[in-house]
């Protein structure tokens, strides 16, 4: 029986990678260089500050400025950053997400969004979907990333010490898939099957996707 439904934020509700992608653009043209969005396929799933030091080779620049001022262009980035989302509506919402929480719910299952985003309260409030979630684990609250399972062992804590093994977690990346079985919880994967091979199911979105299917999908494997 399936008691706690997890979700990440980025990939899964909403799609920020291009944010990310405008503030480190318009940092490499602060610093005179161009950053392609070819180039920003090398940042996916990395560190901000080893993001930083991709995109300073990319401009040939490496080795150039200290350690103070690399944290000082990070939190510029950041900053640019919170600037876009900050104007983010609820129109980014992902394609079947509202429904498919709103099907979720109803079937008495209790919900948490699980991120590494320090962002996340800020994204949230633009998107206006806070409601729907009984609690929130961001990147605040955690200092373990994924695949480490802490962010959704707290998830589940704070749902009211639901069994880790009644729980499902939705996640768009690798790290997030192991981390759910690490766990000890389900993970769908939300995305590609080739890339997403370990997770229990695997659906390409929301859109068209039904509650009551996935759950009993997932109540014939044993965990």
């Amino acid at each position: 029986m399936i008691r706690g439904a997890l979700f990440d934020l980025d990939g899964v509700i909403v799609d920020t990678a291009k944010y990310h992608y405008l503030a480190w653009r318009r940092l490499a043209a602060e610093l005179g260089f161009g950053f392609s969005e070819a180039d920003n396929e090398r940042l996916k799933g990395v560190s901000r500050m080893r993001s930083l030091d991709i995109l300073l080779e990319v401009g040939g620049m490496q080795g150039r400025f200290s350690p103070q001022e690399k944290e000082e262009m990070a939190e510029r980035k950041n900053g640019w950053y919170v600037e876009y989302i900050s104007r983010m509506t609820p129109d980014e919402i992902l394609p079947g997400v509202l429904p498919f929480l709103e099907e979720v719910r109803a079937d008495g299952v209790r919900t948490a969004l699980g991120s590494a985003s320090k962002n996340t309260g800020i994204i949230l409030a633009r998107l206006g979907i806070g409601e729907l979630f009984d609690a929130v684990v961001d990147g605040t609250m955690v200092s373990r990333t994924k695949p480490d399972p802490e962010v959704f062992l707290k998830c589940a804590a704070l749902l009211g010490d639901v069994p880790a093994g009644e729980c499902v977690v939705f996640e768009d990346a690798v790290a997030g898939i192991e981390a759910a079985h690490a766990g000890g919880m389900y993970g769908v994967g939300v995305g590609s099957p080739e890339v997403l091979k370990e997770a229990d199911l695997v659906i390409p979105g929301f859109a068209g996707i039904e509650w009551t299917e996935i759950r009993n999908q997932l109540n014939t494997i044993r965990k």
